[in-house]
C-alpha cells in the first residue's frame, strides 16, 4: 500500500503516557504511576510486532524518578520516542481548584497556556535529555491560537485532532470536517490547512460508511449529540469507529483501515492511554480477562496493518522527517 506521492503507508501509534486512572478525580488527587512503572510489557509487546510507539508524557510523568528511568530505559533501544502530552489541570502554573476543573487547555488564557507548555517541555527534556518534538492535548483540547506557542518551543508534530470529534457543548472542541490526511496547521483553524510548519497528523476516526459531507457534519454536530449517536448506533444507521482497542473490536478496526486506504489516507494512527494497558488503571480494563482481550484486539490489528496491508511503523518524529522529504 502507498500514501503521499507513493510513499508507502505509515503505521503511527501514540501512547498518552499519563498517572493512574485520570478519570477519577481521586486519582487526579493523589497520583500513582504504576501503569508507567510497567510500560516494559507494553513495549515489549510492541517490539514483537514492529512497531515504533510515541509516548506522548505528562508533567507528572516527567517529574517522577521511577518513571524517568523507565522513559530513559526504553529511549536506549532507539525504537521509540518520547513527546509531550499537555494535562491543563496538572502542568504548573495551574491551581488545585484545576484538578476538580479538569480543564480542556482551549479554555486556558493564552499566556498561560505558554507557560504551561514551557514548564511540560522543560520538564522532558530535563527527564530524558532529549527536548520534545511531537505533542498532544489532554482531552484533545487543542486550538489553533495554540500553533505559534507550540512552533517557539520547537514543536513539528501535533496529534490532538480526531476528525468527528465535538464537545463543543462542553466547552470543548469541535474537529467535525477536520481531514483524514496530514496537513501544515493553520493559525486561525484547526481543522484547514495553513501555513505553519507544524504538521497535524490527525487520529483515524471516520464513519463507518461513506455519507455526503452535510450529512457527516449534521452527525458530527447532531442536538443532543450522545443521545442522538446512540440511537443511530443502534440503528445500524451510522456511528464513529477510531482505532482505539478499549473502543472498537478488532474487526471494527480493521474496516475502518481498509476504509481510510481506500479512501487514500496515508496513515493509520492509532491510540489509547498507558493505563489502559495495566489491570485497574483505567475504567476500561479492569480484570485480567479484559485486559487478555485488549492486548488481543491490539495485536490483532497490528498483525493486521503491518502484514496485510504493509504498513511500515514509525513515530511522528520520523513520518514528520519523512514527509518532509
Amino acid at each position: 500500500m502507498s500514501g503521499r506521492e507513493g510513499a508507502p503507508l505509515a503505521l503511527l501509534v501514540a501512547i498518552d503516557t499519563e498517572g493512574d486512572n485520570q478519570w477519577s478525580l481521586e486519582a487526579r488527587r493523589h497520583q500513582t504511576f504504576e501503569n508507567i512503572h510497567a510500560l516494559g510489557r507494553l513495549h515489549a509487546f510492541f517490539a514483537r510486532h514492529g512497531v515504533r510507539p510515541t509516548y506522548v508524557v505528562t508533567y507528572p510523568v516527567a517529574r517522577d524518578p521511577q518513571s524517568i528511568d523507565v522513559l530513559r530505559t526504553l529511549l536506549t533501544g532507539g525504537d521509540c520516542e518520547v513527546g509531550a502530552h499537555h494535562h491543563a489541570w496538572e502542568t504548573p502554573p495551574c491551581s488545585p481548584e484545576d484538578v476538580v476543573r479538569h480543564p480542556y487547555a482551549l479554555s486556558l488564557p493564552l499566556g498561560q497556556f505558554d507557560a504551561q507548555l514551557a514548564s511540560l517541555t522543560l520538564a522532558i527534556e530535563e527527564a530524558v535529555g532529549r527536548r520534545p518534538v511531537s505533542y498532544r492535548s489532554g482531552r484533545f483540547g487543542f486550538s489553533a491560537a495554540h500553533v505559534s506557542s507550540l512552533e517557539r518551543q520547537g514543536y513539528l508534530v501535533e496529534s490532538s485532532i480526531a476528525p468527528l470529534f465535538y464537545e463543543a457543548h462542553k466547552r470543548g472542541p469541535d474537529f467535525v470536517g477536520a481531514p483524514l490526511t496530514p496537513y501544515y496547521l493553520s493559525y486561525d483553524s484547526a481543522t484547514r490547512p495553513g501555513t505553519s510548519r507544524l504538521l497535524e497528523l490527525p487520529i483515524s476516526a471516520a464513519l463507518n460508511r461513506r455519507v455526503p459531507a452535510f450529512l457527516e457534519r449534521w452527525y458530527g454536530r447532531a442536538p443532543s449529540p450522545y443521545m442522538t449517536k446512540r440511537l443511530l448506533r443502534l440503528m445500524k444507521i451510522a456511528e464513529v469507529r477510531w482505532l482505539r482497542p478499549s473502543y472498537n473490536s478488532a474487526e471494527q478496526m480493521i474496516g475502518l483501515a481498509r476504509q481510510l486506504v481506500g479512501r487514500g489516507v496515508p496513515i493509520l494512527n492509532l491510540l489509547f492511554h498507558s493505563s489502559e494497558a495495566i489491570v485497574g488503571g483505567s475504567p476500561y480494563n479492569r480484570t485480567q480477562g479484559e485486559l487478555d482481550a485488549f492486548y488481543d484486539r491490539l495485536g490483532a490489528f497490528l498483525s493486521f496493518a503491518t502484514r496485510t496491508l504493509g504498513a511500515e511503523p514509525m513515530t511522528f518524529a520520523e513520518y514528520r522527517s519523512r514527509y518532509e522529504r
